[in-house]
Parts: C-alpha cells; sequence; structure tokens
C-alpha cells in the first residue's frame, strides 16, 4: 500500500468512526444523514481504490518475477544444415555473433577464434551466425562460407546456418529471443555482438566496433564465467 491509498484508508475510517459517534448520541438530522451517505460514498471509493492497488501490485510482482525466456530453449541449424539444440550450451557463457566475409570487420574473425581457442576449456564458445543483411557482405553459399572461415582465420568455434537477423518475416527465432532481452536492440551491421550467461539470459550488447579483445567485453566474460 502506497502513501496516498494509506492516507485515503486513514480519512476514510476517521470519517465514518465520527458519523458513529454523531449517530450514537441522538436521532440523525437531514445534514447528519447527508453526511453519513457522503461517508459510505468516500469507503466505497477507498475499497475500491485499495482493490485496484492491490491488483497493481500482484502484476508488478509477477512481471518482475516472469524471466525472459532462454536462447538456450531454441534450436538452430549447423552451416552443414544440421539441427543443433541449444540447449548443449546449457551452463556455458557464449559470445553471439552475425558474421561475414566480406566486411571491413571481418579480421575480426581471428580475434573471435583466439577467444573461443583460450576460454574454451572454461566453459565458453563463440558462436557465429553469418548473415547477408547488411551490404550483402555474406553471399556465399555454406560451403563457401566454411571453406572461407577454415582457410583464412583457422575457425574452428561454431557455425551456423545463414541468418536474418532484421526483424520482420523471417527473422531468426534466436536473434528475435537476443533483442527481446536487450530492449529490442539489434545488430545494425557485421560483427555485433551478444554476450550471454550460463542460465541463457543476455548479459550484453556490443556493436562491432567492439573488437574481441577490447577490455570491458573480456572483463564481462571473466565476470560471467565465475
Amino acid at each position: 500500500m502506497n502513501t496516498r491509498t494509506a492516507l485515503l484508508l486513514a480519512a476514510t475510517l476517521a470519517a465514518c468512526s465520527s458519523q458513529t459517534q454523531d449517530s450514537a448520541a441522538g436521532a440523525p438530522t437531514e445534514a447528519a444523514a447527508e453526511g453519513q451517505a457522503s461517508s459510505k460514498t468516500v469507503k466505497d471509493l477507498a475499497e475500491e481504490v485499495l482493490v485496484q492497488e492491490e491488483v497493481e501490485e500482484v502484476v508488478e510482482e509477477a512481471v518482475e518475477e516472469t524471466p525472459t525466456m532462454s536462447i538456450y530453449e531454441l534450436e538452430a541449424e549447423t552451416l552443414e544444415g544440421e539441427a543443433a539444440a541449444l540447449s548443449d550450451y546449457r551452463g556455458k557463457v557464449t559470445l553471439v555473433v552475425n558474421v561475414a566475409s566480406r566486411c571491413g570487420y571481418t579480421p575480426q574473425y581471428a580475434g573471435l577464434q583466439a577467444l573461443h581457442a583460450e576460454l574454451k576449456d572454461r566453459g565458453f564458445a563463440v558462436l557465429g551466425f553469418p548473415s547477408n543483411d547488411f551490404g550483402a557482405q555474406e553471399p556465399g553459399t555454406a560451403e563457401q562460407i566454411r571453406e572461407f572461415c577454415s582457410s583464412k582465420f583457422d575457425v574452428d568455434f561454431p557455425m551456423f546456418a545463414k541468418v536474418k537477423t532484421k526483424a520482420g518475416d523471417g527473422q531468426s527465432p534466436v536473434y528475435e529471443r537476443l533483442a527481446s532481452s536487450v530492449d529490442g536492440q539489434l545488430p545494425n551491421w557485421n560483427f555485433c555482438k551478444y554476450l550471454v550467461g550460463k542460465d541463457g539470459q543476455v548479459l550484453g550488447f556490443y556493436p562491432s566496433r567492439v573488437a574481441p579483445d577490447d577490455a570491458e567485453l573480456r572483463k564481462q566474460i571473466e565476470a560471467a564465467l565465475q
């Protein structure tokens, strides 16, 4: 109960108490009768306010206690076209990245691979999702993407089938879920990054310019691994 409601309730009870005392002293006058009617109306309103306040408090508590659905409840498809349950990463910290082969940020593949190799034994993984959404910079087939990543950057972190990250028809369920966890924030270019905790909840969003070895990103990864 908030302060406004408490004051209203107190005033109502006082008015009702006063009216009761007046009635007990003798037969009510016309003014007293009007006061009783008015007091009853105020009391009814106060009760309605109290009920509304209680309903609002219950709703607010329910919203606060309802967790955002984990991305580890979803399924995806590997770059080779095989079904992949993201539940395999439950209990791990992951960095989800929309990658592309012909982008100015493509050299970040090297940093992502280094990060994955360094921390994979501690329960960390980079998850790469190729996308042709920005500048048509990932036009290749799955085979071409795999050949590029392997030959240029020795990538061995998990790579998934090409996806659409942008909102609308055909959007990847993974990116829809990621965005819902950070106020609708979606990639605005290639190599944007979502840091995901062990429970599948998004811990942070990092734009393309944030390199894999960025000090703040590394700090947040280390904290999530604890």
